[in-house]
């Protein structure tokens, strides 16, 4: 089966949009944090494209869920 795929160039509004989706160890997080995360061993950050934490939450669809609802456009960063 032959499948094309479409490369989509985004627009510099797309891009300044852009916000990264990563797994984190609770335990190497500050202890006040360690202390909220509630028995969880991976939070989820969301960081904008200069690298600044937007958000911290429980699990990747949480994190994909806020960022489209705050117009951004979500993306897994490994």
């Amino acid at each position: 089966m032959n499948t094309q795929f479409r490369h989509h160039k985004l627009s510099e509004d797309d891009e300044s949009r852009l916000v990264y989706v990563k797994p984190v160890c609770v335990a190497d997080l500050p202890e006040e944090v360690r202390e909220q995360a509630d028995g969880l061993e991976v939070l989820f950050a969301v960081h904008d494209s200069d690298g600044q934490q937007l958000a911290l939450v429980a699990d990747r669809g949480l994190a994909f869920t806020l960022a489209r609802q705050h117009d951004m456009q979500p993306v897994t960063l490994h």
